[in-house]
């Protein structure tokens, strides 16, 4: 923090000692760090429209899934590119609601899907129950998707 005060201190002092020399260097940096501000955010809308397209259920299916797995998930790959290193963490609500119902700590486990998923493709899997509060059932939950995280691969 200390560093970066003195740094801006220094152009300061620069700017307005010398504004004729430091004044186009300055305008050349801002639009430099403007110009990767601009990509980086053109980079982060793609990834988000791409996620967007992921057609992602959740169901609690005792019956079609083993005892220790009973969540099922299935993940469908609507968009044009392939997924890789998908991860993502489960929510659970009752009908109409919006408080989470999973139980929150430090080691909320993050589940994985598969290692490579093609375009319009479709994954099927059964995973664990996350934690869930006291006094709630799951068959009577709604499971989401919460922070998805992978790559898009063209």
């Amino acid at each position: 923090m200390l560093i970066g005060a003195i740094l801006v201190l220094t152009w300061l002092i620069l700017l307005i000692r010398y504004p004729t020399k430091a004044l186009p260097l300055s305008l050349a940096a801002v639009c430099g760090v403007a110009l990767i501000a601009g990509w980086v955010l053109w980079q982060e809308k793609g990834e988000e429209r791409r996620f967007s397209h992921l057609e992602i259920s959740l169901t609690y299916s005792p019956a079609e899934c083993p005892a220790d797995r009973p969540l099922a998930i299935q993940v469908r790959n609507g968009s044009s590119a392939t997924l890789r290193d998908f991860a993502w963490q489960v929510q659970a609500f009752r009908p109409d609601d919006t408080i989470n119902l999973v139980q929150p700590s430090y080691d909320h486990p993050r589940y994985l899907g598969p290692t490579e998923l093609q375009a319009g493709a479709q994954w099927r899997n059964c995973i664990p129950l996350p934690p869930i509060r006291q006094g709630y059932r799951p068959q009577s939950l709604e499971f989401r998707a919460a922070n998805l995280r992978g790559k898009f691969v063209d």
